[in-house]
């Protein structure tokens, strides 16, 4: 592939504002730590000393027999694993310094039905070899501008993998890594999501998603566009009263130079209009408010309204290789329990976590006072996030399913969990077991008028 790191860099350098401060990155003898004693994403290669984490030797880069290509349901690669033991309500003690407190609430919460089966932990996480040189370059290039509005210097591989500087810095760095973590350069998708209520019931909400991630474009990025992290377009099919609504959202790299550009079709209106709302704790109405608009990818847009602090590096149970859960044909019914996930079909494993605590600034509004981000300290994904009111009392608890798409290669959510404890109700996305495909991954550039608000109603059906 041919990248043109020079000409992203060079757009996004020009967008830098010279009155914010910046953070140096680190210096080119760190970096070549990168690939030696470290993952090329830059996690610690060894295993823990208990024996309980393996060394990263790889990752998963190849699929197991059976699998045919993108767009198919995943085939299991880890078909006889067992479970080598079951944390519930009755033993959650004997495991809490290896439990998030979200995960101990739901515990609690749900004594009889909620528990974390855990099994063999495998670092499966990897990425293509461009992917991990550009992770190299960035490592020297990248810098945070703001008080971590915006990141210049970097693309085509994670900003930070080796993090530095204060815990202010280093919680920006975590986030950020997150934000533009690897998925792929375009991605579509059709699939559900639901709010199940207190009684078990729900209905589906089924969308067409599309998404350019531009930050990993293999033809670089030129002009205007050039401060663009990603384009997505989502199209609801159903239900009927829903059903030709569409969303188009431009998500920005420098937020200080340009926010986040959101637009909306309303298919009764028939018309397009900007949605300069469609963030921070805006609700979703399509979750029945169990999650707002910057819940999404567990976490998404500015970070501008909290304070934020990295608390170190944690070894966690989270969900983590979840194949069974994805499987084609698995009906929603005996994936969607009454209050949480079927857990049966869930596998969690012991991985090394960045911790990062964001509290709400004074005079700021958000409906999360405080939240807590356990993210995958290998792929950079949060996977785990614990939301909690203002009283200060634990709220919500979101829970990132993961998996390794090894035909990226790379590890991605399979379903998003939003669990609210107070109403005891819970959101999923992702929803596609009954669905043809799963995501279909190419390595395409779209045009990127495909992506523009006037295409927007030419291609939003009622």
């Amino acid at each position: 592939m041919n990248y043109k790191k020079s000409v992203i860099l060079g757009g996004l350098l020009a967008l830098s504002v010279a009155s914010f401060s910046s953070l140096a990155a680190v210096s080119s003898s760190e970096a070549s730590r990168l690939g030696q004693d470290l993952t090329p994403f830059g996690s610690i290669k060894a295993g823990n000393e208990a024996g309980t984490i393996p060394a990263w030797t790889g990752g998963l880069t190849e699929p197991p027999a059976g699998y045919e290509g993108s767009g198919q349901h995943h085939v299991d690669p880890f078909p006889n694993d067992e479970v080598l033991f079951t944390i519930n309500a009755s033993n959650k003690d004997q495991y809490a310094e290896h439990l998030s407190d979200g995960v101990l609430a739901m515990l609690e919460t749900y004594p009889t039905s909620f528990r974390v089966p855990v099994y063999k932990s495998r670092r499966t996480h990897a990425v293509p070899d461009w992917v991990a040189q550009y992770t190299k370059e960035n490592a020297v290039d990248a810098e945070i501008v703001g008080k971590g509005e915006g990141i210049e210097g970097a693309f085509g591989g994670y900003p930070f993998p080796i993090l530095h500087g204060n815990k202010e810095q280093k919680a920006w760095q975590v986030i950020w890594n997150h934000l533009v973590r690897w998925r792929g350069v375009s991605v579509t998708r059709r699939s559900s999501e639901v709010a199940v209520q207190t009684d078990g019931d729900y209905s589906l909400v089924t969308s067409q998603q599309e998404g350019f991630f531009n930050y990993y474009n293999p033809e670089g990025g030129e002009g205007e566009l050039d401060n663009i992290i990603f384009y997505y377009l989502s199209f609801t099919q159903s239900p009927p009263r829903l059903a030709g609504g569409a969303i188009l959202i431009h998500e920005t790299l420098n937020q200080i130079v340009n926010p986040r550009n959101g637009w909306g079709y309303n298919a009764g209106q028939r018309r397009v209009r900007r949605a300069p709302n469609l963030g921070y704790d805006s609700p979703i109405a399509s979750a029945e408010n169990l999650r707002t608009a910057d819940d999404t990818d567990m976490f998404n847009g500015a970070l501008d309204r909290y304070n934020w602090t990295y608390e170190g590096l944690k070894e966690i149970y989270i969900p983590y290789n979840n194949y069974r859960i994805g499987e084609k044909g698995t009906p929603y019914s005996e994936i969607l329990g009454i209050s949480h996930l079927n857990p049966d079909l869930t596998r969690w494993e012991l991985q090394r976590v960045h911790v990062v605590e964001a509290t709400l600034k004074d005079g700021a509004r958000h409906i999360y006072h405080k939240r807590r981000f356990y993210v995958d300290a290998d792929s950079w994904n949060t996977v785990l996030l614990d939301q909690y009111d203002g009283r200060g009392e634990l709220w919500r608890v979101t829970m990132g399913i993961a998996k390794n798409y090894y035909e990226l290669p790379g590890v991605w959510t399979v379903l998003d969990v939003y669990h609210d404890l107070q109403a005891r109700r819970y959101h999923v996305l992702g929803l596609d077991t009954e669905e043809p495909n799963t995501r279909v991954f190419t390595d395409d550039v779209p045009n990127k008028r495909y992506f523009s608000p006037a295409s927007l109603r030419r291609r939003s059906v009622r």
